[in-house]
């Protein structure tokens, strides 16, 4: 009988012990997927990314096919820095009588998003904030397209330092990106054709 309560307490104290470290690890600033942006260089990348996007367009409307452009991890950083930065200045000021946007209920803030390119995968690292604790999403995988749409099929997931079974998020995962609301912004422009990561560079075609 008391080795019996012996083994229960060993059981309970290392539950307790697994959850702990468990929540330590989901806190935890995991190592960057890629270095700092650098404030100076910014506008220099964020202009190239868009001038070979333009590039792409044009050699569309000119009937070229055949046509790629590779891009760099900094220039898809500095591009999703541009886009995502608050627009001001030109929104003007809001009238006092007019409420400002509520997220939708369901909606996670994402306060900041870094990418990095390796071989043929992508890795996203997010900053978001869960129940009032800023906490990294690292997530990587394989880019793609599909019938006009944007394509990911995860290979890792991680939440703060703490590694999660792809085989557990894939399916909800799978399931948001499905949804119209989000399928929508998955939608390729008319004149890319196809996308992937190659040789540790986004790789876009027309």
């Amino acid at each position: 009988m008391e080795q019996i309560k012996q083994i229960y307490r060993v059981v309970r104290w290392a539950s307790f012990g697994g959850l702990v470290i468990g929540i330590l690890l989901l806190l935890k600033s995991p190592a960057p997927v890629a270095p700092a942006l650098d404030p100076a260089v910014v506008q220099q990348n964020a202009e190239s990314f868009q001038q070979k996007l333009t590039e792409l367009a044009n050699a569309q409307a000119a009937g070229d096919t055949g046509t790629e452009v590779h891009f760099t991890a900094p220039e898809v950083n500095a591009a999703i820095v541009q886009a995502t930065a608050p627009q001001i200045a030109s929104a003007g000021p809001r009238p006092a009588s007019q409420p400002a946007p509520q997220p939708a209920a369901e909606q996670v803030p994402i306060k900041s998003t870094l990418v990095s390119f390796d071989d043929d995968i992508v890795k996203g690292q997010f900053l978001t904030e869960l129940y009032g604790r800023d906490v990294y999403i690292t997530v990587a995988g394989h880019l793609g397209s599909r019938n006009g749409y944007v394509t990911f099929e995860p290979t890792e997931f991680k939440v703060g330092d703490l590694s999660v079974p792809v085989s557990m998020v894939n399916p909800a995962l799978q399931h948001k990106l499905a949804d119209p609301e989000n399928r929508e912004k998955m939608k390729l422009p008319l004149f890319v054709k196809d996308l992937r990561v190659e040789n540790g560079e986004l790789v876009i075609s027309e």
